[in-house]
């Protein structure tokens, strides 16, 4: 259904209310079954599939495998910043004219040089936990993790990189950024036995960030795991700040949700289980905030496809911000940024109304600075 939002701006009108994304598609039979069969007679039978590859030594295939793969040029004096403006729904709201935002770097207004908005193909590495931690074979998060990763696979445009990571001890590389979906279902086949307990998140994490910190246009790490974190060499605020300096978004996935609601009603999660997914639920609310990215917390299967429609629309649909920083130093400090919607007229915060008129809430999506490059020696 269409959607309309006035922008109360110099009178301008803006239309809305289109979302993209494909339907979630069926998984084949040579995947995960889309509907929850019977337990085998023998849950641990051994597998063929339990031994995964090693890690190579960067993200990026070869250079002739590479073909058309975006690249990366760091210039402080030109910074682009893709900004996302999302109504209390989650929708997109296109037609903000380019006067009404302001960008602001440490507190100070900048200049900008352009404002466009228009849909691009996307990178986005498929960062999955899977541990015996919470995926052991054929358990709950085991089968909401499979039906996360096809079901976000499936909406995947032809023109799209993707790449998937799992991890438990360590991430390891399943399948490298590729447009061929047939080698993308190849690396999601091999989850299927759990090797390790330990769900080291912010290893992984970032890990995967600073190996796409190179990669050009709108790239995203898709993030489906329960939070936890267990056993990772670097900390919480240490994974902050390098996912802030990597530019990378992180729209974070979580599992588990209605089985933890289950346990705390029968009284079986107990004080320090609660207060440990409460930390995981903020941590990953945190680095989806501070990357420009969304975290999603889903109770039910049913809601998979808005979440992945919401993913979609942020990042194919973008307004695509150019300024020319004020602070020209070449010093290897982190620049914060911070974006708005005002009334030029007046210098105030931008309202916004629906079809009826109404004041509705918005958000807005952006990075929270970048990393200005260091001088040469």
């Amino acid at each position: 259904m269409r959607k309309a939002y006035v922008v109360c701006a110099a009178g301008v009108i803006a239309l809305a209310g289109f979302a993209l994304g494909q339907e979630q598609g069926p998984i084949r039979s040579s995947g995960p079954a889309v509907a929850k069969p019977k337990k085998p007679a023998d849950a641990n039978a051994p597998s063929t599939e339990t031994d995964l590859p090693k890690i190579p030594s960067r993200l990026k295939k070869e250079k002739e495998d590479v073909g058309n793969l975006p690249t990366f040029q760091s210039n402080v004096d030109l910074v682009t910043v893709d900004v996302a403006v999302m109504d209390n729904k989650g929708h997109f709201i296109p037609g903000i004219p380019g006067g009404n935002f302001r960008v602001l770097e440490d507190n100070v207004p900048q200049k900008i040089t352009k404002v466009e908005l228009g849909e691009a193909p996307m990178t986005v590495a498929l960062v999955i936990e899977f541990s015996n931690l919470f995926q052991q074979y054929w358990s709950q998060g085991w089968y909401e993790t499979l039906q996360l990763a096809w079901g976000f696979a499936s909406t995947l445009k032809p023109q799209d990189y993707c790449a998937v990571v799992a991890f438990d001890m360590k991430p390891e590389i399943l399948t490298d950024f590729t447009t061929d979906k047939s080698k993308i279902k190849e690396g999601l086949n091999r989850l299927q036995i759990a090797a390790w307990s330990e769900s080291n998140l912010f290893d992984a994490l970032t890990d995967t960030a600073d190996r796409m910190s190179g990669i050009e246009g709108r790239k995203a790490i898709l993030l489906i795991a329960s939070g936890r974190d267990t056993f990772s060499k670097i900390t919480y605020d240490q994974a902050r700040k390098s996912l802030q300096q990597s530019g990378v978004p992180v729209y974070a996935i979580s599992i588990l949700q209605l089985w933890r609601e289950r346990m705390d009603s029968y009284g079986a999660m107990g004080a320090i289980g609660r207060m440990d997914f409460l930390q995981a639920d903020n941590e990953l609310r945190t680095f989806a905030k501070e990357t420009g990215g969304a975290a999603f917390f889903p109770r039910f299967e049913g809601e998979y496809p808005g979440v992945f429609q919401q993913v979609q629309q942020s990042l194919r649909n973008q307004y695509v911000i150019s300024y020319a920083p004020s602070n020209t130093a070449h010093d290897g400090t982190f620049r914060k940024i911070k974006v708005e919607l005002v009334n030029p007229a007046t210098n105030e915060p931008l309202p916004v109304k629906d079809e009826k008129g109404k004041p509705i809430k918005y958000q807005i999506i952006a990075k929270a600075g970048y990393k200005a490059p260091r001088p040469v020696e």
